[in-house]
């Protein structure tokens, strides 16, 4: 604790979401905490003990000044999610990639360790078998997934020619409380407040597309675990292991609503382009590098996410 708590960590993009259990989690390790988020206060609330920066991240004097006082950084920021980036695929690149490589190449010059947090979804493309472990192919079929591996590469890239101390995670599909409906991402938020709204459940295809979930808890755990024993130059998926059909989802949370008396309407609208028909990760490597287990098995989580939701909607 005392070591760690000489520990200075910077969360780019911390003020989200995830970077709402990320935050806690590090502060808990004894870390000294600044978060670096866009808007003039955090959508969501952080910790009395954590800075909160406004500024973006491409502000070559604001993360210069940044970088100087940190040991670490996490890098959660990005400024489009699949659908957007698919609308306008060239924004998506000028938007992530050019902030992105000016950030690695000043964090290479000061020796400061990066944690990468990519896109388990996306970076793999069609799966060729399941779970998807980080040897198989990456031949991303959207936008965002070819600038998360274009991130990616160029962090190898520094770290082979400048030296860059980084390890990249590649998440699964998070959930869970305090993660918003209608946002862009999030299926299960958004499939609840649905139902809970009187409205169908809008599904692509068939069946939807078969993804996997991770509580956003056992996510945060799981970026720490990488920081602190995760390999140099190392990619980690970070996922459940278990993959489930957007029918399957409302399957498992259909009961929940009948009790409340709601029943559930699907709306099927056709398949899109880019999205790839099966993504489930295979985590064991992270496992075995670094000790980390997820602890939220999906039905508790889907519980808990449920009644989180129907007191925002009151």
């Amino acid at each position: 604790m005392s070591q760690m708590s000489q520990t200075k960590t910077l969360v780019i993009g911390g003020a989200g979401f995830i970077g709402s259990y990320l935050v806690p989690e590090l502060i808990n390790s004894g870390r000294t905490v600044t978060v670096l988020g866009r808007k003039k206060l955090p959508r969501y609330l952080l910790p009395e003990r954590a800075k909160y920066v406004q500024g973006d991240f491409s502000d070559l004097e604001l993360i210069c000044n940044l970088l100087d006082k940190h040991q670490e950084v996490i890098h959660l920021a990005y400024a489009t999610v699949p659908n957007t980036s698919f609308d306008d695929p060239l924004s998506d690149l000028l938007q992530n990639l050019p902030p992105s490589v000016q950030l690695f190449k000043e964090m290479a010059d000061r020796g400061i360790k990066l944690i990468l947090v990519s896109s388990g979804g996306t970076v793999y493309g069609e799966a060729r078998q399941l779970p998807i472990d980080e040897t198989h192919q990456t031949k991303p079929i959207s936008p965002y997934g070819v600038t998360k591996l274009t991130l990616e590469n160029y962090a190898y890239l520094y770290a082979a020619t400048h030296g860059l101390k980084f390890v990249c995670v590649r998440p699964a599909n998070a959930y869970g409380i305090g993660q918003y409906p209608f946002t862009g991402q999030g299926f299960i938020a958004t499939a609840i407040a649905s139902v809970l709204a009187h409205n169908p459940i809008k599904i692509f295809g068939q069946r939807g597309t078969v993804r996997d979930y991770i509580y956003v808890s056992d996510l945060a755990s799981g970026i720490v675990s990488a920081l602190e024993h995760g390999r140099l130059s190392e990619l980690y998926n970070l996922g459940s292991g278990v993959g489930l059909s957007n029918l399957d989802v409302i399957e498992l949370f259909t009961p929940i609503l009948k009790n409340i008396g709601l029943s559930v309407h699907i709306e099927n609208l056709p398949e899109r382009s880019f999205d790839v028909q099966s993504n489930v990760l295979d985590s064991s490597k992270l496992q075995k590098h670094t000790g980390w287990n997820k602890k939220v098995n999906f039905t508790d989580g889907i519980d808990t996410t449920f009644e989180w939701i129907k007191e925002l909607q009151k």
